[in-house]
């Protein structure tokens, strides 16, 4: 894990009835930076960075998407900021893993550069995808993600439904197989929730439970955070 970071990881990119990432202080956390915008997630590379970019340039930022460089990987490395769109994140990972632009994203945080990113982009900072709630598409060659935080998130987490009769697996039951087989914490951010990551020091805006491996989930609020 990088020790000196500054994250925006946010559930989801899209609150209902609200245009794309209004709910995210973008402005603020990437205070007029150059953003290089990686758009893999999706299918449609230019169609996402069209949407994307208006979403930032209403927040007064400009963006660049990746897929319209020479060479994606020396775009990324000598970024000042990134933001990693939503979408599948088993494909996102795989063009990444081929582009060697997770090496390029490291080397960027690394030496400065701000991270954001929502749904699959907020997947991909942490040490896995395997808490994603995506279908893999595609077959990545593994797992390993940025590895910027040092624990899991569960973006756009849902709650049991009390006296649901659907007799499939709960995220919460998902979740605890995963700590079944693996002690990282996982926080399970609801939707319109985002965490601040801050040289290691994380605070939530919005709510989450956080699930430990032999310890009941913790709910949690606004405010600093120790997964």
């Amino acid at each position: 894990m990088i020790g000196v970071s500054e994250l925006l990881l946010l559930s989801n990119s899209t609150n209902h009835g609200a245009p794309t990432l209004a709910h995210a202080p973008l402005a603020e956390f990437y205070a007029g930076r150059e953003v290089r915008f990686v758009p893999y997630a999706l299918s449609d590379h230019a169609g996402y960075a069209e949407a994307i970019g208006a979403a930032f340039a209403r927040a007064g930022l400009r963006l660049r998407s990746v897929h319209a460089e020479p060479d994606p990987a020396a775009a990324l490395r000598t970024a000042e900021a990134v933001w990693v769109g939503g979408g599948n994140t088993f494909r996102l990972l795989r063009a990444l893993q081929r582009l060697d632009g997770l090496a390029a994203i490291r080397a960027a945080v690394a030496d400065g550069a701000r991270y954001g990113g929502a749904s699959a982009g907020t997947n991909l900072a942490c040490p896995t995808i395997r808490t994603t709630n995506d279908m893999p598409i595609v077959e990545p060659a593994g797992f390993a993600a940025l590895g910027l935080v040092g624990f899991q998130v569960n973006p756009h987490y849902l709650d049991p439904v009390p006296g649901s009769a659907h007799m499939g697996e709960t995220r919460e039951e998902r979740i605890r197989e995963f700590l079944e087989e693996n002690a990282v914490p996982v926080v399970g951010l609801r939707e319109g929730g985002w965490l601040r990551v801050s040289d290691g020091a994380v605070t939530l805006h919005g709510s989450a439970r956080v699930f430990r491996r032999g310890a009941e989930p913790e709910e949690c609020g606004t405010g600093p955070l120790s997964p």
